[in-house]
């Protein structure tokens, strides 16, 4: 496990762009529908089971949570979407949010969209790829949950999920994870490495 995500800590929470760290250079975003593990990757990652919230309710997540990796190099915990027991207008207040963030927030390099591989590429997943699409940042899909498949099947869901995707015109790199296992996790920190730590400086 790359140690460097081992010292990730949390940094603040915010509800509006405003409240974002002002320090940040690079940031990677994670994105997924409720219940599809983005806490438990995200807590995997960096080895901390306390991290980011985890919890049997779908929607815990409802600030935009920076953890802070290295100097001005955080993670983003964003908003689930999908299954979240929340108002409707809590979840347009989220939509909008997000939407913002993604088309304001010059800092965004990466995006990692988080889904159930036994159910990818929901209405709710392609709506998330929607808004990273009109970022600059780059995409990677985490198909998680792969120790509940065999593994020709999760072999089969990333090949599947990689056509559909190519077949769109979306440009990705994506991978099969378990958070129980540990599949995948060096896999995971390579693709951050090479968005947070390996891009030069922007002048």
């Amino acid at each position: 496990m790359n140690s460097r995500y081992r010292q990730t800590q949390f940094h603040a929470s915010a509800s509006r762009l405003v409240q974002l760290p002002e320090d940040a250079v690079r940031e990677v975003a994670f994105a997924g529908r409720s219940n599809a593990g983005k806490s438990s990757a995200l807590n995997r990652l960096t080895d901390n089971s306390k991290l980011a919230r985890t919890s049997r309710t779908p929607g815990r997540t409802q600030l935009i949570n920076h953890f802070s990796v290295a100097d001005g190099r955080y993670l983003v915990d964003l908003p689930g979407y999908g299954f979240a027991k929340v108002s409707r207008q809590q979840r347009n207040a989220w939509l909008r949010l997000l939407t913002d963030y993604f088309t304001e927030r010059r800092e965004l390099v990466g995006v990692v969209i988080v889904m159930d591989s036994r159910h990818p590429l929901t209405d709710n997943d392609w709506q998330m790829i929607e808004l990273q699409q009109r970022s600059m940042a780059e995409l990677h899909v985490l198909l998680t949950k792969c120790d509940k498949l065999s593994r020709k099947q999760a072999n089969e869901a990333l090949m599947s999920t990689r056509s559909t995707m190519e077949d769109a015109g979306i440009e990705a790199t994506l991978q099969t994870f378990s958070a129980t296992a540990g599949t995948g996790v060096d896999d995971l920190s390579g693709v951050l490495d090479s968005w947070l730590f390996d891009q030069p400086e922007a002048q």
